[in-house]
């Protein structure tokens, strides 16, 4: 009887036993499947393997393995998050600091291709006709299919004079053609007037017109220098163009921003998963602070630090939106320097507007929407272009004969939809504000006589 009871209890152990091993086996299995040493232990195998059988492994590097491996990790974050080596770190030094070789160009890497956000004016790749949403298949003959947007960056990059091949797709169409620019020292003036130039001239309708081509480090005195000749015109309203505009430094875009707001108003907040990216910037009430009525165009090249501006300006009724769909890049990328000279770029917030709209992969839908067809976006930009008209033969040679004739109408035409809607809202507005004003004075009761 009593063996029979220890048999019991040793049978019922046993089986509490396994039953809690078989659990605790579980919960590791599931615990080795993010595990940091583990997975490590596993990139050491694969990179050991790599450099003992890879038909050409005595060319490498335990640092070629190594920085190819955190470029293809970075890589599949997301578009705007990789890996710098030192040579690409100090491009990007050199990028805020304003002056580099180069083409001019805005990419984005999307759907296996380069796509361009937009050129940047006066740069060879906005002289050659490169428009946005062109996609770029080959730079000197190498694939982009796999390029991410740094190796782009540091691949169109070069001394100046040097020349470079893009392939590329016109948006709209199917076949490929190379298009060979030669780099130049880009630096550019950011505000530009409606002839592009920096007159600023202003109409009888006193509408004056300022357009930004990217958020540079002297963007926002630019812009001031131009309101300031605008007001010694009497304009009474204000076009600010940021059509076609890729974007650039946070800064200036809440320095443009200032213009326009009363002291401690909003104009854009980051969140990430750490709270040191969570931030409010506000306006600090510096500088004189402009209340003319404003219309804001955009349309999809308008990125970045552009839909910044905004989406802030829209949120706060400063500012009516007109044009299209802005392009949605509304992410935070961070520089994280590293002990060998590298860097991380890695995407650790995003921007929200002031109503807490996210800007990122959605962009800004205008106020009121005016699309415009592609040859009339071409030919907008044509117009912009160094010659303008007088060059206007030698640039369509570059389309396809069926669209020649329509370009080069809507080319001499000189028209602007989307700016002449703008332009209609605000003398509306302008009428309005003279004849409130002058029947407010017929109505004030007479002074009393002595």
């Amino acid at each position: 009887m009593n063996r029979r009871l220890v048999y019991g209890v040793l049978s019922v152990a046993l089986s509490l036993y396994v039953f809690s091993g078989a659990q605790v086996f579980r919960l590791s299995a599931a615990d080795d499947k993010d595990d940091a040493y583990q997975q490590l232990e596993l990139f050491s195998r694969v990179l050991e393997r790599v450099r003992r059988d890879y038909v050409d492994g005595e060319k490498l590097t335990y640092k070629d393995l190594v920085q190819g491996a955190l470029k293809g990790m970075l890589s599949t974050l997301d578009p705007h998050s990789e890996f710098m080596e030192l040579s690409k770190y100090e491009d990007l030094r050199q990028d805020t600091e304003g002056t580099y070789g180069g083409v001019g160009l805005q990419v984005q890497a999307r759907d296996g291709a380069l796509v361009v956000i937009a050129p940047m004016e006066d740069t060879p790749a906005f002289e050659a006709g490169i428009m946005p949403q062109d996609k770029i298949v080959k730079i000197d003959g190498k694939t982009t299919e796999r390029m991410n947007q740094g190796d782009a960056v540091t691949t169109l990059r070069g001394e100046s004079g040097s020349k470079v091949v893009l392939t590329v797709i016109k948006n709209g169409q199917t076949e490929p053609r190379d298009i060979t620019l030669t780099r130049a020292d880009i630096r550019v003036y950011s505000a530009k007037d409606i002839n592009n130039r920096r007159e600023f001239p202003v109409g009888p309708d006193k509408v004056g017109y300022v357009r930004l081509t990217q958020f540079a480090e002297k963007t926002a005195d630019e812009l001031e220098e131009a309101l300031k000749l605008l007001e010694s015109k009497g304009i009474e309203s204000l076009v600010l163009d940021l059509r076609g505009n890729p974007g650039g430094l946070l800064d200036q875009a809440v320095a443009v921003c200032e213009k326009f707001l009363d002291k401690s108003q909003p104009i854009v907040s980051t969140e990430g998963r750490n709270a040191s990216s969570n931030t409010q910037r506000r306006a600090f009430g510096r500088g004189r602070v402009r209340r003319m009525p404003m219309v804001i165009l955009v349309n999809g090249g308008s990125a970045s630090a552009a839909e910044i501006v905004s989406g802030c300006l829209q949120d706060l009724k400063r500012a009516v939106l007109v044009g299209e769909q802005s392009f949605g890049k509304g992410s935070v990328q961070s520089i994280l320097p590293l002990q060998d000279g590298s860097a991380l770029r890695l995407t650790t917030a995003k921007y929200y507007t002031p109503s807490h709209r996210v800007i990122h992969e959605k962009g800004l839908t205008p106020d009121i929407v005016v699309p415009l067809t592609d040859d009339e976006e071409v030919a907008i930009q044509m117009r912009r272009m160094p010659g303008g008209k007088t060059g206007l033969e030698e640039v369509l040679k570059g389309f396809d004969a069926s669209r020649r004739d329509t370009l080069r109408e809507l080319v001499v035409k000189d028209r602007d939809p989307q700016l002449e809607r703008a332009v209609d809202l605000l003398k509306g507005v302008n009428l309005f504000s003279k004849r409130t004003a002058s029947g407010s004075k017929t109505n004030a009761p007479a002074k009393p006589s002595n």
